[in-house]
């Protein structure tokens, strides 16, 4: 190879190799900007729904929002996607408040106007505050259904394999958010340069609830294979896919409707509620 083409060779692998670099540094540096997109304003609480505080363990005040429960009804702490807010699930569960259930629609640090900075150990402390909230009003773990949506599937993962809830509900959830990120970026080494990586799929096994998984075959974000999996590592789980739904699946009644046949399915779900 003459020498100015040899050259010109190694200046092009250099800038291959230049933006390689950059590219793997600038996912380092900025990844949670991408993986935790929080809405900053505080928002409208829903009608029927009380804005509620409580602290987490390391010291911040979040904001969420609150419905109680009908006596002998259990109530259910909704952990939200990346991109949404707490008002978006009393959406997701208003085919549930009506029949009687409660709804703690948690939040997240620097979601809504709330203080702090997004981390999964930081979800981990504001899902344990979220319990520790009921517990002040009486709620016990037997009485709490923890459902998560997409990246609010790894701390209703978490949360139940440290407390023993009636129930556990997963929807759009990845297996792990390590493997969805290096199945997104299989060119870059995102093993080692990921910060945060939600492993639901070494969890499941531990939980000691029932397990309802609802996924869209649809979904281009989080594909069903992800549902699959968890299924899979844990064959207790029910498993329920939805043709043509996609990412959004959580705002879709059939997703409540599934939620609500599971729940009515679990032996002793109801006690003596009042008419």
């Amino acid at each position: 190879m003459p020498g100015k083409v040899r050259r010109r060779v190694l200046i092009v692998l250099a800038l291959i190799a230049g933006l390689y670099v950059l590219l793997a540094t600038g996912l380092f540096l900025a990844q949670r900007s991408f993986i935790y997109p929080a809405p900053r304003d505080p928002g409208i609480a829903p009608a029927s729904f009380k804005r509620v505080a409580y602290d987490t363990a390391d010291g911040l005040t979040l904001h969420a929002g609150y419905k109680p429960a009908r006596a002998g009804y259990p109530t259910i702490v909704y952990f939200h996607g990346n991109g949404a807010a707490w008002p978006s699930s009393v959406v997701a569960t208003d085919r549930m408040v009506p029949e009687g259930y409660g709804v703690l629609a948690a939040e997240y640090r620097g979601y809504c106007g709330n203080p702090g900075r997004p981390s999964e150990h930081g979800l981990y402390a504001d899902g344990r505050a979220a319990i520790a909230f009921l517990e002040r009003r009486e709620v016990e773990p037997a009485d709490i259904v923890l459902v998560g949506n997409s990246i609010g599937s790894g701390v209703a993962t978490q949360m139940a394999k440290e407390i023993r809830p009636r129930a556990l509900v997963l929807i759009s959830p990845f297996a792990s958010l390590s493997r969805l990120v290096g199945e997104r970026f299989r060119w870059l080494p995102t093993d080692v340069l990921l910060h945060d990586r939600f492993e639901n799929i070494g969890k499941i096994a531990a939980v000691d609830a029932p397990i309802l998984v609802l996924h869209g075959d649809a979904d281009s974000l989080i594909p069903a294979s992800h549902a699959f999996a968890l299924a899979e590592a844990e064959p207790s789980i029910e498993l329920a896919i939805f043709a043509g739904y996609g990412h959004d699946l959580a705002w879709h009644d059939v997703a409540e409707t599934r939620m609500l046949r599971f729940l009515d399915e679990i032996p002793g779900a109801l006690a003596d509620p009042e008419p």
